[in-house]
């Protein structure tokens, strides 16, 4: 499980405790996943938390996530958006991974939010690309990217393409256990999630800023 940078366990603890309401899905979700050797791709109960707040904040009724995993932050999100919306909020969960998502089904269904999540199994472009075939460009209020990391920029291009102005996109990993600020890093992740990250600051189509949640949350407002 992700968690922010510099923080003790007991810090970590006392977040945890009082600054996130976990939902009994959300936290079966991250008791079964700490037994999944990739367990490091689940986003913590606080950026969950972070995230519910967010989508709460400017009202989302549709939302967008690319890299499901196991389902924690797109549960987290869904659960936001029918608290507001009932059965008229959406969440379009894109994964190259049918197991992923067919684990995260479990607690979709678990929460009670099944029916308001659509899956798109493949490559991530692809989906989105068929997104917006099927006319749904900026139609979309709040998108998650936590994915491959050298796709990144290609589903920010599309993401912006596909969130309304004034909605949000919200980018995971993006100081990568801290790899990023090391300019000797040249493996492939890291060069991809630098570039985006410089690409972002100098977007004047966004509002922008890059927080110390988890492992880095890029937040990026659509002008």
């Amino acid at each position: 499980m992700s968690s922010s940078m510099g923080i003790s366990e007991a810090v970590k603890t006392y977040v945890q405790t009082v600054g996130a309401r976990e939902h009994d899905a959300l936290a079966e979700c991250r008791a079964e996943t700490a037994g999944d050797p990739r367990r490091i791709m689940q986003i913590s109960p606080e950026q969950g938390a972070f995230m519910q707040v967010f989508a709460t904040a400017i009202r989302a009724r549709r939302a967008l996530e690319v890299g499901v995993f196991t389902g924690y932050s797109s549960t987290a999100v869904a659960l936001a958006l029918k608290a507001m919306h009932g059965d008229r909020a959406e969440l379009v969960a894109c994964d190259i991974s049918r197991s992923y998502a067919d684990r995260a089904h479990v607690y979709w269904r678990a929460a009670g939010v099944e029916q308001i999540v659509a899956t798109r199994i493949g490559p991530a472009t692809q989906s989105l690309e068929a997104l917006l075939d099927e006319g749904q460009a900026e139609s979309f209020d709040m998108m998650f990217i936590d994915a491959d990391k050298t796709g990144y920029d290609s589903y920010y291009e599309l993401g912006l393409r596909l969130v309304r102005p004034g909605g949000a996109i919200l980018i995971d990993n993006m100081l990568w256990n801290g790899t990023v600020a090391d300019e000797s890093d040249q493996s492939a992740d890291t060069v991809a999630l630098r570039a985006l990250a410089r690409k972002i600051h100098d977007d004047e189509r966004v509002v922008m800023t890059l927080a110390t949640i988890g492992d880095g949350l890029s937040v990026v407002v659509k002008r």
